[in-house]
């Protein structure tokens, strides 16, 4: 079992910054791809951004140029810097890690931090 400990969220001003973090810790496991995703109430879960083991990245539409996505991969550790804060981007931001137990893949899911943005 990968366990996923998200922080960072939190209440903030329209323009304001957060930066989010998630860490994952278990046993004899590798990670392929780390990624946030968001929810809405209503609305399905959204990738933001996503980050492969060599770094490569890629950008929901919408938070392109504000959002940045990095990792560290000694701490198995993502982070999701995030400028210019809209409205818009108030939801509950899961962290996901896509990785590989011996001959077995997985994907793991953190409980959720939320992003609430006032205008």
């Amino acid at each position: 079992q990968v366990q996923l400990v998200e922080s960072g969220g939190g209440l903030v001003q329209a323009g304001g910054s957060l930066r989010l973090s998630c860490a994952a810790s278990g046993i004899g496991f590798s990670i392929n791809s780390m990624g946030w995703y968001r929810q809405t109430p209503g609305k399905q879960r959204e990738l933001v951004a996503v980050i492969t083991g060599g770094g490569i990245t890629n950008y929901a539409d919408s938070v392109k140029g504000r959002f940045t996505i990095s990792r560290d991969n000694a701490k198995n550790t993502v982070y999701l810097g995030i400028n210019s804060l809209k409205p818009e981007d108030t939801a509950v931001y899961y962290c996901n890690v896509n990785g590989r137990r011996g001959w077995t893949t997985f994907d793991s899911w953190g409980p959720g931090t939320q992003v609430t943005v006032s205008s």
